[in-house]
């Protein structure tokens, strides 16, 4: 923004000297040529993997057409079907997804861009195609080397387009070590200077990156041996001749020579604004350092860099001043060896004076200059709407002189687009300017009507307009009739009123006046000037013993037209949410205060215009009792006097007061700045409480008093009585503002905002900031604004999401602050333009699937890239199609990644997703749908009941599987019956078709318990299986009267005892008894809970007796084991509620106790006798063994130990088909074909299914960081079935892998 202090143009002369100056913007409402706004870079590498997107878009009244050119012929591009232009722009999209090849669209394009009033042309835009060829096939042999030789391994990367990025990398995927002595030069070859012996290695590992196609190849590895001295000697002498090294003999100190360049001279052109690298990397021992100078000048500080250990010269932004003799010395204590490079500075066209947009009345004159440089000098060719000006049609008014197009007394009919071409061996520049011929009376742009300023704050009144012939800007204010001049505004050249210091005086209303000889327009606006904020009664320091109270007052004084809004704030952060802390109007007052409630609490008042704080310490200590001897806080200090006062420090002494029997700690020193803040007191320093003096650091521009505060253990003394005053002189600051940043909130803006310096750190008076900002490696010069006293500055205009270089210097009426930092900051992110391309969907197995994509350009990202989210759903069915609401699930994989995994996934599932990209703005397009379906998976169990037991068959029914997990396909149903020894009999397995839901086991043994296995199967394979065991009727003679009641039968499964039940049912109760499982002196009651939020009792008592026995159960349970009953005894049992009221009810017998049907041998006189003479036969056969092998005999306990081995651990024969023996206590384990339970109920390691090692890779899958598995894994298949329904155990790993997979 230019500043003028002179009045608005006036005369003819300088009216037509703002016109040439100033270039306006055209309203988009009013007849205009096209303007070329946006195209794509002159030299457009595409992706062969993505759609060709050429970029051309403009503006102009009416609305432009557009065309192309390909190749110099018209570019028809509706006659080719994977050709696209996007509606309202010239923007084509080359559809290469889909069937198109990049190089049959490679070529040279130009767009036209053309209404009623002229034609504007894009620059030439040379489409190629990108190409990362590979390496040609060679074979590598490898190389031995005596140590100290120099040596070269060539690289020689492909051509590529562009070029591909060269590193050099071990077997390991490591980058190699580069120094002084090894470093990797501009072509990609590696140099040593000297080889050493740790050079030594198998895998040299050249690799090219090309960044376009994201892709990396690699040359075949070189291997490298050094020999040293005595390692060669023995080596010659065993296997080699000299012949086969790379030395000749024995490596020895020598002075340096150049690998690269060769020679003492050579020559090196470059073009203007590129970057300079020159190289020298020399080989000799030890190894030789580099030098550089330039012969007859200095470098450019700002502007050369040293890098690769100082054998590359960079010379970034090159200028003609940049041309002459570079001189690069390559010394070591052998000597010396130097090399002279020749640069020759070339210039591609750029522009002196580049040709602007002309608006023109009727009958006004005007000119077009075009003034372009370059090395050669450019020549100039001037078109109009895209045709050569000679073959345009005659103008009278209209003369062409070199560079300059002049017009004299134009016409409306005069209204074209003007191109210059500027061009040299080394490129053009184009340049499009239309003239405009318009009569439009003047227009101010602007709607705002209030403008409000704290006082002393710059204000700014703007006034954009429009209007041709061009306008007289004129400022009013008030009803006063003269223009506003002189030193108290400030006059922009766009309309814009500043007023540098705005005071309570300058509020009123302000009028812009625009006026032309067509007409006049003007606008009114309000400035109104407010008060500052100020806290007038500060929050003060506060020492509490614990369990205390503390409050603390803040006052606040604002302009009585602004909303004030009061924070407290406890260590910067947003108070704790406690109910002791209590805010009433502009008090905090704190209740029964603990350790954790000390800290800096701060006071914030905010309006809409500025803000202001203040701070005060809370400390706690320890309540103590009184002592027996008073201790108090100390007394003030007194006698304050200050000594050898200097600019920057000053004396201070003071005469402590009593110390009231606890020892003073400590004085503290606080100032205030009577200038700035009266009656506010800040922190100076601490010094010992041994201390009467301090010596005190001052800061320029200070009105200092001070006082001294005593502190001991028991609290600080009331401050003294301030000193007298000393002011310090004035200086520029010391420092700058800190927390320089640069965040666009716009697509097209940069926000600078920093932490501006207090009053205190200003220096002086005058405190404001330039503002300097430049684009990163696009403009040279900075761009700088002198602002007031405040904290942020905003850039409009700005293209998006590009970097920029910031700075903000402090100053004042005294000078500038040191040169401040440079920061990188950004300007504002815009949504991403493009959808992730080529989603594919991988289905793993039936719960997981893998999903990647193509990653988008990251120029179309146009901000932070943040990840890519992936959305997916439930394909919607006939079934839940008119459902409202769909749930989705999303994951986000953050970073550059290009696929991911979908854990969780329901099998025999249809899906669908879609992939955005996501920056900081918010996420992108969405890709297109992409549908997949997860396979079958086994489904869960089948409940199995039994019903209507006969003496030889069983009634059993079931209900389908909750989650079939896929068409199912039968019911396996296996049984085995069970003796009174509780050996398990042969297995008998029946195949039950999907449709049946009951089935009757027929022909059974009477009396005889059965254990059963069930479960559904799907083409994948079985399920999870369900157990139950019953027993068939007997006689009823054996069992005793069963209990009282009516309703149905009930046979009850997993009992030791089954029986009948009648149970009485009570309507709409919350808990029903479903189960009673009943042994010798146990039963487990089993029971459904409606409400788990109240609390239940299970009482039981035998049928004959009254003496009820409670206890409490836990809601959420819904089982319980009954101990200590009695035999073959029946009992009623019945679960309540806390408040007495009865749910269910029901009777069960216990089974029958097992030593009323046997006799106890151990008690047997035969029994007795017989384990006696066994005893005595043992020791009559220990007594042969002793004797014998005293004389050396042997014994074959070997032969015997095998004759009479452990039946309990001799293995079953694979065909024998019996099973071990079956115990109540291993229900739960599974069943092993050829194995039984040691009878310490002990699992062996090699039956366990809780082992990881026979599931693929293991104990050795891992767990990436998008959750998916790492790994092969695989279930263990059983031979037989295996329970799983009702077991206690912890899961085992195995099973919970299998639960993800």
């Amino acid at each position: 923004m230019q500043k003028k202090r002179l009045l608005p143009c006036s005369a003819p002369l300088v009216l037509i000297l703002c016109q040439v100056l100033t270039a306006l913007e055209v309203p988009l409402d009013l007849p205009q040529p096209p303007t070329i706004t946006h195209q794509s870079p002159k030299n457009y590498i595409v992706d062969p993997r993505e759609n060709i997107v050429i970029q051309c878009e403009a503006k102009g009244k009416p609305p432009p057409s557009f065309s192309w050119t390909r190749n110099g012929t018209l570019f028809d591009t509706e006659k080719d079907p994977l050709v696209t232009m996007k509606p309202n722009s010239g923007t084509l999209e080359i559809n290469i997804i889909n069937g198109g090849k990049t190089e049959a669209y490679e070529g040279e394009y130009q767009c036209t861009a053309k209404n009623d009033r002229g034609t504007a042309v894009s620059n030439i835009i040379v489409v190629r195609q990108s190409r990362s060829p590979l390496w040609t096939k060679e074979k590598i042999e490898p190389i031995v080397i005596q140590q100290g030789m120099p040596l070269v391994l060539p690289c020689k990367p492909p051509r590529g387009l562009p070029p591909p990025v060269v590193f050099w990398m071990d077997n390991f995927f490591q980058r190699l070590p580069q120094n002084g002595r090894i470093s990797q030069g501009l072509n990609g070859d590696l140099y040593f200077s000297n080889v050493q012996p740790e050079d030594s290695r198998d895998f040299y590992i050249c690799y090219a990156r090309f960044n376009l196609t994201q892709t990396i190849h690699q040359k075949q590895p070189i291997s490298l041996k050094v020999l040293s001295t005595d390692s060669m000697n023995e080596t010659i002498a065993a296997n080699l001749t000299d012949t086969d090294f790379y030395g000749d003999s024995p490596a020895e100190n020598r002075s340096p020579s150049l690998l690269v360049p060769t020679g003492h001279t050579s020559n090196r052109t470059v073009l203007r604004g590129e970057v300079l690298l020159l190289e020298c990397i020399a080989e000799g021992l030890p190894t030789p350092e580099i030098r550089w100078n330039k012969e007859g000048a200095e470098f450019p500080s700002d502007r050369v860099f040293f890098e690769n250990y100082n054998k590359t010269l960079k010379i970034i932004e090159v200028s003609e001043a940049d041309a002459g003799k570079y001189r690069c010395t390559a010394h070591n204590d052998r000597g010396s060896f130097h090399h002279i490079i020749t640069v020759i500075v070339k210039a591609a066209p750029y522009w002196i004076t580049e040709p602007k947009n002309l608006v023109l009345s009727p009958g006004e004159d005007g000119t077009l200059i075009c003034r372009p440089n370059g090395n050669p000098s450019p020549s100039i060719t001037w078109l109009i709407n895209g045709v050569a000006i000679e073959l345009a049609p005659h103008d009278p008014s209209r003369k062409v002189e070199g560079d300059t197009v002049m017009f004299t007394k134009v016409q409306e009919r005069a209204s074209a687009v003007y191109q210059c071409n500027a061009s040299n061996i080394y490129g053009y520049k184009l340049a499009n300017a239309f003239v405009n011929v318009l009569a439009e009376k003047p227009r101010i742009l602007s709607s705002k009507k209030v403008y409000q300023v704290i006082a002393n704050k710059a204000a700014f009144l703007d006034c954009p307009f429009f209007g041709s012939p061009f306008p007289r800007i004129a400022w009013f204010k008030g009803m006063q009739t003269s223009v506003l001049h002189g030193n108290g505004y400030i006059f922009h050249d766009n309309g814009t009123l500043e007023v540098p210091v705005a005071q309570k005086d300058s509020s009123g209303t302000y009028t812009c006046v625009a006026r032309n000889n067509l007409g006049t327009d003007q606008k009114t606006v309000e400035l109104e000037v407010k008060d500052p904020t100020m806290i007038i009664s500060q929050p003060e320091y506060k020492v509490i013993q614990r369990y205390g109270s503390a409050s603390f007052e803040c006052k606040v004084k604002h302009d009585p037209t602004l909303a004030v809004e009061l924070l407290w704030l406890k260590d910067n952060s947003d108070l704790p949410i406690d109910e002791r802390f209590i805010i009433e109007n502009e008090r905090l007052s704190i209740k029964n205060i603990t350790d954790k409630d000390k800290g800096t609490y701060t006071c914030v008042a905010n309006t809409t215009l500025d803000s202001a704080s203040a701070s005060a310490v809370l400390t706690v200590v320890e309540a103590t009792l009184p002592p027996p001897v008073k201790n108090d806080r100390p007394e003030a200090p007194s006698d304050l006097e200050l000594t050898d006062p200097l600019e920057k420090s000053v004396q201070l002494s003071w005469v402590p007061g009593d110390d009231n029997n606890s020892p003073i700690t400590e004085f503290i020193i606080e100032y205030e700045d009577g200038m700035r803040e009266p009656g506010t007191w800040q922190l100076q320093t601490k010094v010992s409480g041994t201390q009467t003096t301090a010596s005190l650091k001052l800061s320029p521009y200070v009105n200092y008093s001070f006082r001294v505060i005593a502190v001991n253990e028991i609290g600080r003394s009331d401050p003294s009585v301030p000193s007298e005053r000393y002011m310090t002189k004035a200086a520029e600051p010391d420092i700058n503002p800190s927390d320089i940043k640069g965040i666009g909130t716009e697509p097209d803006n940069l926000v600078i905002t920093w932490n501006p310096l207090n009053g205190f750190d200003s220096n002086g008076p005058g405190l404001q900031y330039k503002v300097s900002w430049r684009q990163k490696d696009f403009d040279e010069e900075w761009t700088s604004v002198i602002v007031a006293n405040v904290s942020k500055y905003i850039v409009s205009g700005t293209p998006t999401f590009v970097p920029y270089e910031i700075k903000v210097q402090a100053l004042n009426d005294l000078g500038y602050a040191p040169e401040p930092p440079v920061v990188i900051g950004h300007s504002g992110e815009d949504l991403p333009m493009v959808a992730p391309g080529n989603v594919e969907v991988e289905v793993l197995n039936a719960t997981l699937a893998k999903v990647q994509w193509d990653a988008v350009p990251l120029t179309t990202v146009r901000g932070h890239l943040q990840g890519y989210r992936v959305y997916y759903w439930k394909a919607i069915n006939q079934t839940n199609r008119n459902r409202r609401h769909i749930e989705k699930w999303m994951l986000t994989f953050a970073g550059n990644r290009t696929h991911g995994m979908l854990p969780g996934l329901l099998p025999n599932t249809n899906y669908i997703l879609n992939v955005r990209v996501v920056n900081g703005k918010g996420e992108g397009p969405s890709s297109k749908d992409k549908y997949f379906e997860t396979p079958e998976g086994v489904p869960s169990m089948a409940i199995l009941q039994i019903h209507h037991r006969t003496s030889d068959s069983l009634t059993l029914t079931w209900s389908p599987p909750v989650h079939p997990n896929g068409v199912l396909t039968q019911y396996t149903l296996k049984y085995q019956s069970i003796n009174a020894t509780h050996e398990l009999g042969p297995p008998v397995e029946v195949i039950i078709p999907a449709n049946e839901s009951s089935y009757i086991l027929k022909n059974l043994n009477q009396n005889t318990r059965y254990k059963f296995y069930f479960y559904a199967h799907t083409a994948v394979g079985p399920g999870i299986q369900s157990t139950q065991e019953a027993v068939t009727a007997m006689d009823e003679a054996v069992f005793l009267q069963p209990a009282l009641g009516a309703g149905e039968e009930h046979v009850f499964a997993t009992s030791a005892v089954i029986h009948t039940v009648h149970p009485t049912y009570y309507p709409a109760l919350p808990v029903r008894i479903k189960n009673i499982t009943a042994a010798e002196t146990s039963a487990t009651i089993l029971w459904n809970v409606e409400n788990p939020e109240v609390k239940l009792f299970v009482k039981y008592v035998e049928l004959s007796k009254e003496d009820w026995k409670v206890e409490s159960v836990n809601s959420t349970r819904s089982a319980l084991v009954i101990k200590d009953l009695s035999p073959g005894t029946s009992y009623k049992v019945q679960v309540y509620s806390d408040h007495n009221t009865l749910y269910a009810e029901e009777t069960f017998q216990t089974g029958p106790a097992m030593a009323s049907r046997q006799v106890d041998i151990a008690t047997q006189g035969w029994f007795i006798g017989l384990m006696c003479a066994v005893a005595l036969l043992i020791l009559v056969l220990l007594i042969v063994c002793f004797i014998r092998r005293n004389k050396g005999g042997k014994y074959p306990v070997k032969e015997k130990e095998d004759a009479h081995a452990d039946p309990e651990i001799q293995p079953m024969k694979e065909d024998d088909g019996t099973f071990g023996e079956y115990s109540d206590a291993e229900d739960h384990k599974p069943l092993k074909k050829g194995s039984r339970t040691p009878s310490d109920r002990t699992v062996k390691k090699e039956d366990s299914d809780d082992s990881l090692v026979d599931y693929g890779e293991g104990v050795n899958g891992q767990f990436n960081e998008d959750g998916s598995f790492i790994g092969q894994y695989s279930g263990k298949k059983e031979k037989e079935p295996v329970e799983g329904n009702e077991s206690s155990e912890a899961p085992s790993p195995v099973n919970a892998m299998n639960s993800f997979v």
